[in-house]
């Protein structure tokens, strides 16, 4: 990634104490993503793709078109954030991924999604 196209994901997750339900091992995580065009170049998300790797080693992966129905045009210094979720089944797991931008010109580049952890709080474990 150089400078003229330098996308910044960072996310911040979340357990859904109300909508898990541990004795069925189902954990609900939200998950909200903020996306920060730090580059010289406007840029539109086209796709992404996840890997989600709860603590047994299943993994799940995910591929489409932009994010929460939508593919967001981010001009320099445009954030972008949105919140979704994920069912694991069990309390840890990981996530990350890459979304998939193109430019006015219709270069395309690849934005990492850094790995983030899905955990329930301590207090329950």
């Amino acid at each position: 990634m150089n400078e003229k196209n330098k996308i910044v994901v960072e996310a911040l997750p979340q357990f859904i104490k109300e909508q898990s339900a541990p004795d069925e091992n189902r954990y609900v995580f939200a998950y909200t993503i903020t996306i920060t065009n730090r580059g010289e170049k406007p840029a539109k998300l086209l796709s992404r793709e996840w890997l989600i790797i709860d603590a047994n080693g299943k993994h799940e992966e995910i591929r489409g078109d932009g994010v929460v129905g939508k593919q967001p045009y981010l001009k320099p210094g445009d954030v972008f954030r949105y919140t979704s979720g994920a069912v694991l089944e069990t309390a840890v797991g990981v996530m990350q991924g890459n979304y998939f931008f193109v430019e006015d010109d219709g270069s395309q580049f690849v934005a990492p999604i850094p790995k983030f952890t899905l955990s329930i709080p301590r207090t329950l474990h």
